[in-house]
């Protein structure tokens, strides 16, 4: 069964940091993309960050320059650094993977997500 663990989130002033990690396990053979999305109260879940396999990264306008996305390889997890956190931040955040398991072949996998509060 492949589970991805998100861990980080919480609350956070205005103008601080944030470091979310969400870490993949199960019988899986490949990674593909992976990313992070959020959902604010009321709102459609949004796109934050990707990254694939190879590292080419993208973002979301509205994190620009702000956040970082990362991928370690290695361990099968993806970190998300946000900085400069605004109160429009403020949302769930789920990780996503593109990813291929030995049971279920590739699909997409999501995270059971983390609360991200920023306070003004």
């Amino acid at each position: 069964q492949v589970r991805l663990v998100e861990s980080g989130g919480g609350l956070a002033q205005a103008g601080g940091s944030l470091r979310l990690s969400c870490a993949v396990s199960g019988s899986i053979f490949s990674i593909y993309a992976m990313g992070w999305y959020r959902q604010a109260p009321g709102k459609q879940r949004e796109l934050v960050a990707v990254v694939t396999s190879g590292g080419s990264t993208n973002y979301a306008d509205s994190v620009k320059g702000r956040f970082t996305i990362s991928r370690d390889n290695a361990k099968n997890t993806v970190y998300l650094q946000m900085s400069s956190l605004k109160p429009e931040d403020t949302a769930v955040y789920y990780c996503n993977a593109d990813l291929g398991s030995w049971s279920r072949g590739r699909g997409d996998y999501w995270g059971q997500g983390t609360q991200v509060t920023v306070s003004s």
